[in-house]
């Protein structure tokens, strides 16, 4: 029996490598579509040294990383290892080796340039009539840092450290004042050295986070926050937000901030609609983002929100809850369901970073025979109204009047992340800080929107997209143009003369 056998190792083949990759390859199109790319607008810099060997051009680089991050290359090692072994490499960067500590600088020195390169790529889209902008979808997804879960700390765990530290000490320290002749006096008070330094670790921790303001601090990863991966799976991290168009579900733009999606709203949709030159659009998201304040700056920014509402947080304590106190928009004024007016004094206070107005009626609530089913405070029932709450209210009316609309956005969004995750393994962050984590979040959704484009153009039709926008093509064309109007001017004036000659022939 006979077996499909290959080639012999010894005998010399020649090859192309052109005919090596494939016509719809991944690295055909990486290739064209960093050729159209104005690299050093973007900010990407190619400074040739005076002296020593030459660098890279950024654009075989950049070449390198959308082709790896598209295909689960995402260290530096193996990057290298591929323009190695990989003909598609091989062929993309024209034979180039460069080393894993070149790849890792250029990726770490031109975060801004991919951010840039990124919103570029956006504003094509929009130039090509693929994102329409009326409709954006905002969520996020969090991926894990380069940062332990030991290496990050918040108050209450350097307090729970210390207090254990001092336990030990404590428990050395008896052990010394009631030890015999069978205790190792050195040993032991080598370990309350020991615990001291630690202790001393702690209090340097402690300080350090007093300083900077935040609730929390990571050592290894200082942007890194301890966030919510998935249902009650707490790691260190980062809250990606995104933002997709409806019309072809394309990324739109991105950031990082807080463990939460709170304070996410308004800066994320004026950065879109900025980016993409918008009068106006709505914005859809879900109930993490339904912030008073946050909504009120959309609204008056042309921007009009359809995000979740949240149910009061007295809703289900027992007693009369918001809904049964009537609001009167002209007097200002809360009505309740004994038919007592409950008036504001109009000072704003601060609670938790929300500014609030409160509306009580301390003389009616002592009289009240219904206290009992309303309040259990001393000084009567008092409401708190956020002076966004308007922009709260019309939120709701016009997520409830439109239903179906809302639900829209799970379909424009989810579908991203899960690929990203899922399919191309972006559940951590190789780098540190937020810049250099938003060069790998720039990185995916280049590849992703590009990845789209092929389903929604074809590859052939992208590629002659691609085509007319790399630098002089257009001007290469117009000749080639010209040279074939003047052939066929040629040939038909040719053509004539040669038909007059043959008649005077004839009529002699």
């Amino acid at each position: 029996m006979e077996f499909i056998t290959g080639f012999n190792r010894d005998q010399l083949v020649m090859m192309d490598f052109e005919s090596c990759v494939g016509l719809d390859s991944w690295a055909r199109t990486v290739d064209m579509f960093v050729d159209i790319l104005p690299m050093q607008e973007l900010g990407f810099r190619d400074v040739l040294n005076s002296e020593g060997r030459p660098p890279y051009h950024s654009s075989d680089m950049l070449k390198l990383y959308l082709y790896g991050y598209k295909n689960k290359l995402r260290s530096s090692r193996q990057m290298e290892h591929a323009c190695k072994v990989n003909l598609e490499v091989i062929w993309l960067l024209k034979g180039l080796r460069p080393s894993a500590r070149k790849i890792a600088y250029f990726r770490k020195d031109n975060a801004a340039a991919f951010k840039l390169a990124f919103r570029h790529f956006v504003g094509l889209l929009k130039e090509w009539e693929l994102i329409e902008g009326t409709t954006i979808a905002i969520d996020s997804f969090k991926i894990r840092a380069q940062n332990a879960q030991k290496n990050n700390f918040n108050q209450k765990k350097i307090d729970r450290h210390i207090a254990y530290i001092d336990d030990k000490i404590k428990e050395y320290q008896d052990q010394l004042d009631q030890g015999d002749g069978d205790v190792d006096t050195q040993e032991i008070e080598s370990k309350v050295a020991y615990q001291k330094s630690k202790n001393e670790k702690y209090r340097n921790i402690e300080k350090r986070l007093q300083e900077s303001g935040e609730t929390q601090i990571s050592l290894t990863d200082p942007d890194a926050r301890s966030v919510i991966l998935h249902r009650n799976i707490i790691n260190v991290g980062y809250n990606v937000q995104a933002g997709c168009d409806a019309k072809h579900k394309l990324f739109v733009n991105n950031d990082t901030g807080s463990v939460n999606d709170t304070h996410a709203l308004s800066p994320m949709a004026l950065d879109a609609k900025e980016l993409l030159g918008m009068e106006s659009m709505d914005i859809l998201t879900d109930k993490g983002y339904t912030t008073a304040k946050h909504l009120d700056i959309c609204t008056k920014n042309g921007i009009t929100p359809y995000s979740s509402p949240k149910d009061h947080s007295s809703h289900h304590n027992g007693r009369y809850p918001m809904v049964d106190f009537t609001y009167d928009k002209i007097n200002d004024t809360y009505t309740c369901p004994a038919d007592q007016v409950l008036t504001t004094n109009g000072s704003i206070y601060d609670k938790a970073g929300h500014k609030v107005k409160h509306y009580k009626n301390r003389k009616a609530c002592e009289i009240c025979p219904v206290r009992a089913l309303c309040t259990t405070n001393k000084n009567g029932r008092f409401i708190e109204r956020s002076i966004y709450q308007d922009a709260l209210d019309e939120n709701q009316k016009r997520v409830e009047a439109k239903p179906e609309y809302y639900r829209l956005r799970q379909q424009i969004t989810e579908h991203q992340f899960g690929t990203l995750k899922r399919q191309w393994g972006f559940t951590h962050t190789l780098m540190r800080g937020k810049q250099n984590v938003l060069s790998e979040v720039n990185l995916m959704m280049i590849c992703y929107n590009l990845t789209r484009l092929i389903s929604i153009l074809g590859p052939d039709v992208l590629k002659n997209r691609l085509k007319r926008l790399v630098p002089g093509f257009s001007a290469l064309f117009e000749v080639i143009l010209a040279a074939i109007n003047n052939f066929f001017l040629f040939e038909i004036h040719s053509n004539i003369s040669k038909h007059q000659e043959n008649t005077t022939l004839t009529a002699l």
